[in-house]
C-alpha cells in the first residue's frame, strides 16, 4: 500500500499529556492493567491515551473545556506505571475489558469515550464489544486495522503477521541506545510542535520495552473492522496526514472513508498542519472540535 514505506520507517505514534494537582484516584476500583484519575466535575468524559504514553495528551484540553467530570486512564507498563497485569499477551483488548468494567463497577451512565492512537483502538473495542456502555465516540488518529498500512490490498491479520511477529523480535531485542534513537525519530516525526516533544518522549522512555513492543504487535494484527457494525453511538474521527506519507490530502480522506464506512453514524475529519499529536500540534481546532462534539 501507498503508506507502507513511510509507517515502516516509523513505530506507532505514542500519545502523551499532563494530570491537574486537584485530580483524584477513582474511588474503589482497582486493577492491575489501568488506574484512572478523576477530575472536574459534570458529565462523564473517559479520556485514553495511546502507545507508550500518559494522560498528559489532555491537559491542555482539559483545561480549555471545564465542566465535565474527566476520567484520566493511564495504561499500566506505559510512562513509568508499574507493568502489573500487562506482563504478558495482548495490552490493548485486556485493558478495554477493564474500562468496561470500569465504568459498569463505577455506575458510570453512559459516558463519552475519546481515544488518542492506540487509546482510539481501545474505544473502538469498548463501543463495539460493550455497545451500551457509552453514547459518544472520538477516535484520534488511528485506523481499525493499522495492519493494512504495512501490506498490499487484501492484506489480513494472518498474512501480515509473520512481518509483525519479526518486528516484535527486533524490538524486544533492541539495545538501549538504539531504542532511545528510534523513540527520539520517531516523537519529533509525530509532533510538530518542538515545546511538547519533550513529554512525549519522557513518557516513552519510561515505558516498558516489552509492554510496548506487544502492544505494537497487537495493533498490527488486530483488524476491527468486522466489528465496527456494532458500534452504535454516534463517532467521531479526527485524522491528519502523517508528516512524508506519499499520500495527497485527498487520498487519505478516502483512505479513512473506506477504513471506516460501515460505522453507522460516522463523522470524518481531516485537521491540517498537524502530526499525529493534533491536540499539541493545532490546540485550538483541537479543543473546538471537542467542545462542539461533548456539546
Amino acid at each position: 500500500m501507498i503508506l507502507r514505506r513511510h509507517l515502516l520507517k516509523t513505530a506507532l505514534a505514542f500519545s502523551c499529556a499532563v494530570l491537574s494537582p486537584v485530580a483524584a484516584w477513582a474511588a474503589a476500583f482497582s486493577s492491575d492493567r489501568i488506574s484512572v484519575r478523576v477530575e472536574g466535575e459534570g458529565r462523564d468524559v473517559i479520556l485514553v491515551p495511546g502507545l507508550s504514553s500518559s494522560p498528559r495528551v489532555w491537559a491542555e484540553m482539559v483545561k480549555a473545556v471545564p465542566g465535565y467530570r474527566y476520567h484520566l486512564v493511564q495504561v499500566s507498563g506505559f510512562a513509568g506505571q508499574a507493568v502489573g497485569g500487562n506482563t504478558e499477551g495482548a495490552v490493548a483488548a485486556p485493558v478495554a475489558e477493564e474500562i468496561a468494567r470500569y465504568i459498569a463497577q463505577q455506575n458510570i451512565n453512559k459516558p463519552v469515550l475519546i481515544g488518542h492512537s492506540m487509546g482510539g483502538t481501545i474505544g473502538m473495542m469498548v463501543a463495539a464489544r460493550h455497545p451500551q456502555s457509552i453514547s459518544k465516540l472520538m477516535i484520534v488518529d488511528m485506523f481499525p486495522f493499522l495492519g493494512v498500512m504495512f501490506g498490499p490490498p487484501g492484506t489480513t491479520p494472518q498474512s501480515i503477521k509473520p512481518m509483525a511477529d519479526d518486528m516484535l523480535a527486533k524490538m524486544r531485542a533492541a539495545a538501549p541506545e538504539a531504542r532511545a534513537q528510534r523513540t527520539t525519530a520517531t516523537i519529533n516525526s509525530m509532533i510538530n510542535n518542538t515545546a511538547m516533544r519533550p513529554a512525549g518522549l519522557d513518557d516513552a522512555l519510561k515505558s516498558d520495552q516489552d509492554v510496548a513492543s506487544r502492544a505494537y504487535h497487537e495493533l498490527i494484527t488486530t483488524d476491527l473492522t468486522p466489528e465496527l457494525k456494532n458500534i452504535a453511538v454516534p463517532t467521531s474521527v479526527l485524522y491528519v496526514v502523517p508528516n512524508g506519507a506519499p499520500v495527497t490530502p485527498e487520498q487519505m480522506d478516502g483512505f479513512y472513508k473506506m477504513a471506516y464506512a460501515t460505522v453507522k453514524d460516522v463523522q470524518l475529519k481531516r485537521i491540517p498542519a498537524s502530526a499525529h499529536f493534533i491536540m499539541w500540534d493545532q490546540p485550538e481546532q483541537f479543543q473546538a472540535e471537542v467542545k462542539n462534539f461533548l456539546k
